[in-house]
């Protein structure tokens, strides 16, 4: 189903970049991604075939109302309840934020630590992974204590494993093969 929800996020990022309203597309749909993913009631009603329509569409409305939904995003979610896709819409709004960042040469790295980095130390980390990837870089940091020390970096599909653990099963691999 990935390949479905990138093609609707695919869709949504050009509409919404021909607009120049990308931005605005991202924290509306976030905003209803939330709401959705909080109300079990909302998940069981915007799938049911036993809803029409048009009360699915009064529902969007009026949650768009209190996110403050442009038309754009209001569209998109008709459609996706009018195609019954709404169980893939919290992959599909991911999916979409990610081919924004993109488009917009911005890459998302996931950095996990053994200890809690200060400000200077996770804006080095940003500064030489943006040297590193040619691309402006939004890191999220996480602390993983397992690691030892160091730092794993995962950056799309690529990782760089700079932690203590690591290099120790490295040297117990290479000393048990000896």
């Amino acid at each position: 189903m990935k390949s479905v929800s990138r093609q609707y996020a695919t869709t949504l990022a050009d509409v919404a970049m021909a607009q120049g309203a990308a931005e605005t597309a991202t924290q509306e749909l976030a905003g209803f991604g939330a709401l959705y993913a909080e109300s079990a009631e909302l998940r069981n009603f915007l799938p049911s075939p036993a809803v029409t329509r048009e009360a699915k569409h009064r529902v969007i409305e009026k949650l768009l109302a209190r996110v403050g939904g442009s038309k754009i995003v209001r569209n998109f979610l008709f459609v996706i309840v009018d195609h019954q896709r709404t169980q893939l819409l919290p992959e599909i709004i991911a999916a979409f934020q990610e081919e924004i960042r993109l488009r917009q040469g911005i890459r998302e790295a996931q950095v996990s630590s053994a200890v809690e980095l200060s400000k200077a130390q996770k804006a080095e980390m940003e500064f030489t992974l943006e040297r590193l990837t040619g691309k402006r870089v939004e890191a999220k940091f996480s602390l993983e204590p397992e690691l030892l020390g160091g730092a794993v970096v995962r950056v799309g599909d690529t990782v760089y494993d700079g932690s203590l653990r690591s290099r120790l099963n490295d040297l117990r691999a290479r000393l048990a093969s000896e």
